[in-house]
């Protein structure tokens, strides 16, 4: 697969990474997500250093993109027991029309 290396800047420090062409936005995107997560980590003066920042942000990306599994989750059998509740419909409906029989 091709890549290419992508300069990225996260709490103004220069970092190069390498990735395919086609994830090139999307990781400029997480890029500049992380680096506005950590400079508002920063800037709450809560916590100090780079490496206690990049915890912090990684921290709570990780509990972010956790509750989005759990949701996913959730509706991923929400609509597995809708399929069921319309099979048992359709089953219903199917006993209350009229047969066509021949005379």
């Amino acid at each position: 697969m091709n890549q290419q290396t992508v300069n990225i800047r996260i709490l103004d420090k220069e970092y190069q990474v390498s990735c395919p062409p086609e994830e090139r936005d999307a990781l400029l995107l997480s890029a500049r997500a992380l680096d506005e997560r950590m400079r508002s980590i920063r800037s709450s003066g809560g916590v100090i250093g780079l490496e206690r920042i990049a915890v912090m942000a990684a921290l709570n990306l990780t509990y972010d993109l956790s509750k989005l599994e759990a949701q996913t989750a959730s509706h991923s059998l929400s609509d597995e027991a809708f399929q069921r509740l319309d099979r048992k419909l359709s089953s219903a409906l199917e006993s209350f029309e009229p047969s066509t029989s021949s005379f």
